[in-house]
């Protein structure tokens, strides 16, 4: 009976090694998704929510030139594969989010709520388009961020011209006559991995009034031939948007703080 016994502890070893080995690779596993969730958009559990509570404190502790480059380069992110190149023009005091959006949008944005705006205008390396991004952190966790970013695309809430975000002007740039109807393209972003929203709204710098605005991720995405597709003005805000989204990222993958 001995005899007969080895194999089947032996087996029954072998089962404990591989659940073992099992168990150490699913905790690496899930250690990388965490580690890796800022750039996959992925959202949940405890290490979401402390890295949500780490990311709305940025807005007070990552230096503006981080947040908002100084220059932003979009290779090939022109029409027809077109390099671009945009230049910070100004930078808005943090500022709570009344006032600073649109009623509208600042009611369907209510449900996450709003911790602090940032905002900064770039213009093209012609001067003639100006583009505001913002970053609102919000004081939301992962589910409600997640139910708002749901929201947005069920409703197509990201494509209304009533819901666009209110540009920042600036004094003395090209920016100084940008206003609400000088809004020629926007796109509003409700990420699902950080408690924000990344918004961008785009116009000519010569404020000429704008009858036909179009949502940059649905023009591009479509092919519309309108004005601000023609003129550019879709991918300055798409590609903007992108490139402070990015930035933002990175720095809160990296620990990026201000210098004390």
């Amino acid at each position: 009976m001995p005899a007969a016994d080895a194999p089947v502890r032996g087996r029954r070893r072998g089962r404990v090694v591989a659940a073992a080995v099992c168990l150490v690779l699913g905790v690496g596993l899930l250690g990388g998704a965490a580690a890796g969730s800022w750039l996959s958009g992925e959202a949940g559990g405890a290490d979401a929510r402390g890295g949500y509570t780490a990311a709305r404190e940025m807005w007070h502790s990552t230096p503006v030139d981080t947040l908002f480059p100084p220059t932003l380069t979009g290779s090939g992110a022109g029409p027809g594969g077109a390099d671009r190149v945009w230049t910070r023009i100004g930078v808005a005091p943090d500022s709570g989010c009344a006032g600073a959006l649109d009623p509208l949008l600042l009611k369907a944005l209510q449900p996450v709520g709003c911790v602090r705006l940032l905002r900064a205008t770039y213009t093209d390396a012609t001067s003639s388009a100006v583009t505001t991004v913002g970053l609102l952190f919000t004081e939301a966790g992962p589910d409600a961020m997640a139910a708002l970013r749901a929201r947005f695309g069920d409703e197509s809430l990201g494509d209304r011209d009533d819901l666009m975000p209110r540009p920042y002007a600036v004094e003395g740039t090209p920016a100084a006559r940008f206003g609400d109807r000088q809004r020629a393209s926007w796109t509003v972003r409700v990420l699902t991995d950080a408690p924000v929203v990344v918004y961008s709204v785009t116009g000519f710098a010569d404020a000429r009034t704008v009858t036909d605005p179009q949502p940059a991720d649905r023009a591009l995405d479509e092919g519309t031939t309108d004005a601000p597709v023609e003129a550019g003005l879709t991918y300055d805000a798409k590609g903007i948007a992108d490139r402070v989204e990015r930035a933002l990222r990175r720095t809160a993958a990296t620990g990026t703080k201000k210098p004390s």
